[in-house]
């Protein structure tokens, strides 16, 4: 196991996705190395900086992943995965067959950072990027965005999420479900009026374990990804409940978490769009368990003369693509992965898409706008600078459901909860966009 997990954060660091990488590993380590490999990069940067205090000059790379997985395992924690004994033998064990020279050097570097432990730690936290484990500009761009809240953020970015479903809104509700779990043996709770069809699980399960799953009774979703359909169908302000038979488009569809939730809500005559046809395969697949329907078309949204027939909708869901700097619990290597410059070049994307689909709306209409970001720049800046290009669009302001919500554990709680633990909601923007 901890040669697949070397091997992951290896390629993480090389730039690969961790997705990718899992998708490869045997079907049987892969619950396993995905677990462990989310508890390593979640303290890469503390394993770098004791790598780099242990042994200065950095030993070859089928050594090295080895190495920085094991001495984020033996990180000082409340309930590490394994013993300090257990770490370090199967680490050397694996350098030994791995390159047979080493093994003695690895088994000496862990020996000592044990010995040191506390010394080490300390020494290595005196980096903010150690401390933090983020990359300095991600750290810079959270203290120029959220100056109150920027360390609350990053902790909750390293803490392992909560797993959130949603319950089908045509077969149930939250709390008929939570009963329903009960009798299985698994504890939840409904998570209330922001998500009115979430249920938080105590602990993850298999999907398998889910009564009614594979009927299509309920599905996996973060409460925060839950707001998207609340706010395109509901009535909010002046705008009334999307009516039946109502034109939507799902611009950006894939994995078709929202797509489904949409249409959950209500018969809409719904297309479901994406540039990956390769990930348009999952949205079909989520639309068939559930037993619902959609036009899934492969395309990209800006290229409006490749896919738009001329007939305008009446409500547009644009989940647009974004640096993920919301969900980075959910996926830990996406901040080692993205790079500052990527900010600037998504904000393009994402204004080219709400200007090629502006005219694609009903006078009358709405959009909302998504990005899983707590970046300013993927969300009120780039609302506030569309607003000044287009005359015709009003923000609507949803009190608890729109603007930048942000990863902190009272967010998404009921009024007078305790609000400790992981945050029950992932960080995003919504924008709720009417048409004059």
């Amino acid at each position: 196991m901890i040669a697949q997990v070397a091997d992951a954060v290896q390629a993480v660091r090389g730039g690969r996705s961790l997705t990718e990488l899992l998708a490869r590993c045997p079907a049987d380590l892969r619950p396993g190395t995905q677990s462990l490999s989310f508890y390593v990069l979640r303290l890469l940067a503390s394993a770098e900086g004791a790598r780099a205090l242990l042994a200065p000059k950095a030993p070859p790379p089928k050594v090295e992943g080895l190495l920085l997985s094991a001495l984020a395992l033996l990180w000082p924690a409340e309930d590490p995965p394994y013993d300090a004994h257990t770490v370090v033998d199967q680490t050397v064990s694996a350098v030994r067959k791995r390159l047979p020279a080493s093994a003695g050097f690895v088994n000496a570097v862990l020996r000592r950072f044990l010995r040191e432990r506390d010394a080490i730690v300390a020494a290595v936290q005196a980096d903010p990027v150690a401390r933090f484990n983020h990359p300095a500009w991600w750290l810079a761009r959270l203290q120029q965005d959220w100056p109150e809240q920027w360390q609350e953020i990053l902790a909750a970015n390293n803490q392992h999420p909560p797993m959130t479903l949603r319950v089908h809104a045509r077969h149930g509700s939250a709390e008929t479900y939570v009963q329903r779990l009960s009798q299985q043996g698994i504890a939840a709770r409904a998570l209330g009026a922001i998500a009115p069809q979430a249920v938080v699980l105590e602990r993850a399960v298999p999907v398998t374990a889910l009564p009614g799953f594979a009927q299509g009774e309920v599905s996996v979703q973060d409460a925060a990804a839950q707001l998207a359909g609340h706010l395109l169908v509901q009535a909010q302000g002046e705008l009334p409940h999307l009516p039946e038979h109502a034109r939507v488009l799902d611009a950006c569809s894939a994995p078709g978490g929202k797509t489904a939730h949409i249409l959950e809500l209500g018969d809409f005559d719904l297309t479901a769009l994406d540039s990956d046809a390769r990930r348009l395969a999952r949205v079909q697949d989520n639309l068939a368990r559930l037993q619902l329907r959609a036009r899934v078309l492969a395309a990209d949204a800006r290229q409006t003369a490749g896919w738009w027939n001329g007939e305008r909708f009446d409500a547009i869901l644009l989940d647009a693509p974004c640096s993920a700097s919301g969900i980075v619990r959910r996926h830990p290597d996406v901040r080692w992965l993205r790079r500052d410059s990527d900010i600037a070049q998504l904000a393009q994307i994402q204004a080219e898409l709400l200007d090629a689909l502006w005219p694609t709306l009903k006078p009358g209409g709405r959009l909302v706008y998504a990005t899983c970001s707590v970046f300013k720049a993927e969300g009120q800046g780039q609302i506030d600078a569309f607003l000044q290009r287009q005359a015709d669009a009003k923000l609507i302001e949803v009190s608890g459901l729109s603007g930048h919500l942000l990863p902190l554990a009272h967010n998404g709680e009921p009024a007078g909860a305790a609000g400790s633990g992981p945050a029950v909601i992932d960080g995003f923007y919504y924008a709720l966009l009417h048409k004059s």
